[in-house]
């Protein structure tokens, strides 16, 4: 057993989670269940909100805390939030004028709600194609926001990365951006959780495959990128494994002598 890391962060989607079949593989299941008997902590680290986290498959696996909403907003392993990292006040102003004119689909979300200004028929697609969930419509009130979902194509997310001073935004699919604090992500919501139980970086171990995984996989100490992963994933991993139907998470696992 390799005794070297104490961590491990695991992405959702395309990950843990097959979106072909819609389940987590018997095999990831297995190997969780080893690495926590061992005393390796599990960690859930997802773009997505625990709203959404509750109606995947997923929801039935136990972790000891969860990195949600790209590592923004933090919560224990009984799932009570305890840390976040939400988004300028200053950036939220022109977010807020930009979800209220209605011109393209902004889902944003709080730490116990999310809403959208209005659907299209690229919203529905989206959230189809990736197992997601539309939510109700809302309205801005100015509470803190922690991220912010916006479906547009390639050059709408250029346009939008340009007029963002304090915003990152990311990918997650063709149609869907992620737009966090720019000193946010699954590396910072990493380092935090690291800070808290005083594990080091070397300690630590990530598997993602996607465009939002890939500053956690160059922060980690080994960082995995899944068979499935897009090519500017795996070009940034220590390991590339197979993919989640293959059982890449088990093989990689074994791989370090991790089970």
């Amino acid at each position: 057993m390799n005794r070297k890391i104490k961590a491990i962060f695991f992405d959702v989607d395309g990950t843990l989670l097959s979106h072909r079949n819609n389940e987590v593989p018997a095999s990831a299941r297995r190997a969780l269940a080893k690495l926590r008997s061992e005393g390796i902590k599990t960690v859930v680290a997802t773009g997505r909100h625990m709203i959404e986290l509750e109606k995947l498959a997923v929801s039935d696996l136990s972790f000891d805390g969860y990195l949600t909403l790209n590592g923004n907003l933090m919560l224990d392993e009984n799932k009570k939030v305890y840390a976040g990292t939400p988004i300028n006040k200053g950036e939220m102003e022109v977010l807020a004028a930009m979800f209220s004119a209605r011109k393209i689909p902004f889902v944003l979300i709080g730490e116990n709600d999310r809403y959208i200004n209005f659907i299209n028929e690229t919203v529905i697609r989206t959230q189809k194609e990736t197992k997601g969930t539309v939510p109700g419509a809302g309205n801005y009130m100015g509470e803190e926001i922690y991220q912010i979902l916006a479906f547009v194509p390639e050059r709408e997310k250029k346009i939008l990365n340009d007029l963002l001073d304090e915003c990152a935004i990311t990918s997650w699919s063709d149609t869907g951006i992620d737009i966090i604090p720019k000193n946010g992500g699954k590396s910072a919501g990493i380092y935090q959780f690291m800070e808290q139980y005083g594990i080091a970086q070397p300690e630590i171990m990530a598997f993602g495959d996607g465009e939002n995984d890939i500053d956690m996989l160059k922060f980690a100490g080994i960082g995995v990128a899944m068979g499935n992963a897009k090519d500017e994933v795996k070009a940034v991993a220590d390991y590339v494994t197979d993919s989640v139907e293959e059982n890449g998470i088990e093989n990689a696992l074994r791989h370090f002598d991790l089970i």
